[in-house]
């Protein structure tokens, strides 16, 4: 079972989540602030934290930075009624995975929290497994069923980024940074190209499709 730790101070809030999330089947643990939070972790296998802001003794910020400089990958979806640019920016700065503000939408909060475990599973496994079809980031291969692929190293990871993120339209000029670098000399005409050739590979296949979106970029679609 996933075991998820909610910290925040308000007490009400806590019973809220504890319930919403206990009715997805999840483990849930509290906190009612940082310190407490910390000593659970210390002592419990938890998946993920849902993260207050504003907590006595030590707040959300202190709480992911302190995750941070330990080197823990601990997804952490942060939750405030600070709904300004900047706070939201302090809270990515520090580290946190995702932020929503208050007052929360349950049916939002879950959706982000399968998101969150979905992207924490990719990345502990280093694979992404669409009905028949296995991504292996360490082999870069694309297999399904008996049929086996090895890609160039660009196109594998420019498929792997997408499919890590089914349904987020990218820009060629963040598929350009992300997979060859910004102090690349290549010009962003080369995402086009490899993507045309990742559709000719996986012409046919049912799983997945890469979809242009007109004047933005690129998508995966999940069709399992």
């Amino acid at each position: 079972m996933v075991q998820i730790l909610v910290a925040d101070d308000d007490k009400n809030t806590r019973l809220l989540l504890e319930a919403v999330l206990k009715a997805e089947g999840y483990g849930v643990h509290t906190a009612e602030n940082g310190v407490d939070a910390l000593a659970i972790l210390d002592r419990e296998h938890i998946d993920l934290v849902v993260l207050d802001v504003m907590m006595p003794r030590m707040d959300g910020y202190e709480f992911t930075k302190t995750l941070r400089e330990g080197n823990s990958n601990l997804p952490i979806l942060m939750v405030s009624a600070k709904q300004l640019p900047d706070d939201k920016r302090r809270g990515f700065l520090v580290g946190t995975d995702d932020y929503m503000t208050k007052p929360i939408d349950e049916v939002e909060m879950l959706l982000r929290i399968r998101a969150l475990l979905r992207r924490a599973q990719i990345a502990s496994e280093r694979k992404i497994t669409l009905g028949e079809v296995v991504l292996d980031h360490d082999s870069l291969t694309v297999t399904r069923g008996e049929l086996r692929q090895e890609l160039p190293q660009k196109e594998f990871l420019l498929l792997y980024k997408l499919l890590s993120y089914p349904g987020k339209i990218f820009t060629r000029i963040q598929l350009m940074d992300e997979i060859w670098g910004m102090e690349s000399d290549t010009g962003w005409e080369t995402v086009t190209v490899h993507i045309g050739r990742l559709r000719k590979r996986f012409e046919g296949w049912p799983e997945f499709e890469i979809v242009s979106v007109r004047g933005l970029g690129y998508k995966a679609v999940k069709r399992v």
